[in-house]
């Protein structure tokens, strides 16, 4: 880490006293109240968020970059997440919740599973742009047995020196905490595709239906020996405030941890939140789906506190058999799902995480009309649910980076807020 400059340091002062201002805003402790009351089922408005980070535009919303002044390269690293939380609560205003603490997490590696695939990307000044990859794994049955389970590994002594480092810089204002996550879905079938192709993934239904078991179970048993051994070395952290979970989502709840759980002992993965998904399946019907893909996302299921389940696919067509998932807690209703058969499935008992279409906010026309229209649908329809709006999946605003936090206005006047 580098040696920290003073004026680095008074910079990342100035920003942790706002952020510190912020957490006692009462804005922002209004909003985690909300969160909480949304999780409990105790009533309350619907929830909103905006996620801003995978645009791609020349403007971006919040633009980031524009906005620092430190020098230093693991200064500069800090002043991005402090401006990017700042600016969220400042100018998007959605519901996203400033906590009085900053974080570091567990410098954590885990090898691969023995084989790699090839990734050919094409160039695109440095915007997104296609790629395809050569799949390791082209005969379940002779390729097999070139696969492993993962290794995993801790670096203690960088994770604690860099919250020491923090911690000299800006401890007397900020607590700093290790906490974080290490994965973002315990989905497994982007890993499978990883191994053998989505092609591979469908076919081996039919053809080879055996092989494709096996690998499931491969998959499933690596992250069940990978969450085993972060439990195991007390790795694990709570995720249940301002936490990322689910596909968008906050953790706020009170469910989390278990009544069981004693103050000062290492958290349990029964006191987190999971999100399950698989959304690459989205071509699968339901029968093939509960035979290949739900029995392995089950059983990692029963180890978690809470889940919340899907990202992008439209659950719907699958929910006979998701509906079986032990504390299932949240369910994304992507653009693509049906929403009258998911608010009546939801009921009061899960919350009904809506996405609305992102092409709303993206392409060439942002039509206020279309957009209060579709939220009114949504709102209309969920009456009665337990209701969070959140627009993700942005990749472009069209160069016009105030669409986001209009949207965001759009749906709080929508909400009655």
């Amino acid at each position: 880490m580098d040696a920290l400059l003073p004026a680095d340091r008074e910079r990342l002062r100035r920003l942790v006293a706002r952020k510190r201002e912020i957490a006692d805003d009462p804005v922002n402790r209004e909003r985690r109240t909300a969160w909480l009351r949304h999780d409990a089922g105790t009533g309350g408005r619907p929830m909103i968020l905006a996620e801003w980070g995978g645009i791609h535009d020349r403007q971006n919303p919040l633009d980031i970059e524009r906005r620092l002044h430190c020098v230093g390269d693991w200064a500069r690293g800090v002043e991005w997440g402090l401006c990017a939380e700042i600016a969220r609560f400042e100018e998007l205003r959605d519901d996203h919740v400033v906590e009085p603490w900053l974080s570091v997490n567990w410098n954590v590696s885990r090898s691969d599973y023995g084989v790699q695939p090839v990734v050919h990307t094409t160039q695109n000044e440095g915007q997104m742009a296609s790629r395809n990859w050569e799949p390791p794994i082209r005969d379940l049955d002779r390729d097999f047995d070139r696969l492993h389970l993962r290794s995993f590994a801790v670096d203690r002594a960088s994770t604690l020196a860099a919250q020491a480092h923090l911690t000299a810089a800006v401890g007397d204002l900020c607590p700093v905490q290790i906490r974080g996550a290490f994965y973002w879905t315990l989905g497994m079938t982007i890993e499978a595709i990883d191994l053998i192709g989505l092609e591979g993934l469908m076919l081996s239904m039919y053809d080879n239906p055996a092989g494709l078991h096996r690998l499931m179970s491969l998959l499933r048993d690596d992250h069940l020996a990978f969450n085993a051994w972060l439990e195991r070395e007390g790795l694990l952290s709570l995720n249940n405030a301002n936490d990322y979970i689910g596909s968008g989502s906050e953790g706020y709840s009170r469910q989390l941890p278990q009544p069981d759980a004693q103050p000062g002992q290492p958290v349990r993965l029964r006191d987190q939140w999971a999100l399950l998904e698989s959304q690459e399946t989205v071509g699968v019907g339901p029968e093939l789906f509960e035979e290949f893909i739900f029995p392995y996302q089950l059983d990692l299921a029963q180890r978690f506190g809470r889940i919340y389940y899907g990202c992008c696919e439209p659950v719907n067509s699958r929910w006979q058999v998701l509906q079986r998932l032990p504390n299932l807690a949240r369910v994304s209703i992507s653009a693509w799902a049906d929403e009258e058969l998911m608010a009546a499935a939801c009921g009061t008992q899960v919350v009904y995480s809506r996405k609305p279409n992102p092409a709303m906010i993206s392409t060439a026309a942002f039509d206020e009309q279309a957009i209060r229209a579709d939220l009114r649908r949504t709102l209309d329809v969920a009456r009665g649910c337990r209701v969070e709006l959140i627009m993700k999946d942005v990749h472009t605003l069209h160069e016009e980076p105030q669409r986001l936090a209009r949207w965001v206005a759009l749906a709080r006047a929508a909400c009655g807020g």
